[in-house]
């Protein structure tokens, strides 16, 4: 096939990460061309798109909350109002205390100007009813959480207006790189960004990229509340009126695409311990995360070839990390910006100069 349709890039996957360079690149007035297989995107599939400044077991400030967290509110309601839809869902958090004194250690640490931005209210007493918090709980700010599914569709419609969408597999055979540009079943641009989580390309292989299994629950049952609630498990509204989804699991060495009673076990324990309201189980999911040793994302150009770039391993916080990081990814091969180390691919460079290179 003659060479004759050119893009400024072409990327491949189309789920959090490639979603967010899509927009990032049409933002710009770029030409583009996405490659990707919807039904196979299993890891944005499943996931509810909570985003929270305040996680883990300890509750510490995330990585990077202060210039991440601003940005990601900006991005998603930029998209919303491009695509004329809503899918993005800024919502307080409540996360009941387990102890008097883990409520002594908020009520100090919510003095601390680093957490000012993001802790609204302490509650000594039980306060929300649907909760089981005898202690009381902790309200985060900045959180919410993310239709992910109307939000790619969203995207992939803006990509097919101004941009081309190829619904299909991407064939590693029918790419051919040269030092300036690829080419791609008769289409030619300067770069090419993978974007496909677990799913790595031949050239990428060598990024440690692990599958973090995960599974959730759909419920249905008679609530409301004003937060997204948050202990153990996440209990995030799915969309229809008075369903909701309930996760996640995270088993590292089960490498199943099946959902197990296992994990629809685990979560239901785990629900039951927090909330006082009944619940049906009306379905679970799977996916496969894309996380790295570091928890930190990978991206930049390839040590070898140049016009081949990445951008992955955002792990169980896709939906806040890959606004923010799109944009740096984008600036750098664009020449207007550089890459935090924490982040490029470089960082893994001695990984890839001690395996055999694919000519």
């Amino acid at each position: 096939m003659t060479t004759n349709r050119k893009v400024d890039y072409i990327i491949i996957g189309q789920g959090l990460a490639g979603s967010a360079v899509a927009v990032q690149l049409l933002r710009r007035g770029k030409k583009i061309l996405v490659i990707d297989q919807p039904a196979k995107n299993n890891s944005s599939r499943i996931a509810a798109g909570l985003f929270n400044p305040i996680t883990g077991k300890k509750m510490v400030k995330t990585w990077m909350a202060d210039e991440v967290f601003p940005y990601l509110h900006q991005f998603y309601r930029e998209v919303e109002s491009v695509c004329k839809t809503s899918f993005f869902y800024p919502t307080p958090l409540y996360r009941p205390f387990i102890s008097i004194e883990e409520q002594n250690e908020w009520m100090a640490r919510s003095a601390d100007v680093a957490f000012k931005s993001y802790v609204s209210e302490v509650f000594t007493h039980s306060t929300v009813p649907q909760v089981n918090d005898p202690d009381g709980g902790l309200v985060v700010q900045q959180c919410g959480y993310l239709n992910t599914t109307e939000y790619i569709l969203s995207v992939r419609q803006w990509i097919s207006r101004e941009g081309t969408f190829l619904e299909e597999d991407f064939t590693e055979e029918s790419l051919k790189i040269d030092t300036s540009h690829v080419e791609y079943n008769g289409w030619t641009a300067p770069r090419i960004i993978f974007c496909q989580g677990t799913r790595q390309s031949r050239w990428f292989e060598w990024i440690p990229i692990r599958p973090l299994k995960g599974e959730t629950i759909s419920i249905s049952a008679d609530v409301e509340t004003a937060y997204v609630i948050n202990r153990g498990v996440y209990i995030v509204p799915a969309g229809v009126n008075k369903h909701f989804r309930v996760g996640a699991t995270y088993f590292f060495q089960d490498r199943s695409e099946v959902c197990t009673d296992l994990a629809r076990r685990e979560l239901e324990e785990k629900l039951g311990q927090l909330i006082s309201f009944p619940f049906r189980v009306i379905g679970q999911d799977w996916g496969f995360r894309p996380t790295t040793p570091d928890r930190r994302p990978i991206m930049g150009q390839h040590p070898d070839l140049k016009p081949l770039a990445v951008f992955n391993g955002l792990g169980t916080k896709g939906v806040s990390l890959a606004p923010y990081f799109s944009d740096v990814l984008i600036r750098s091969l664009e020449n207007s910006g550089t890459l935090n180390n924490a982040v490029d691919v470089s960082r893994y460079k001695s990984v890839y100069w001690s395996v055999p290179k694919i000519v």
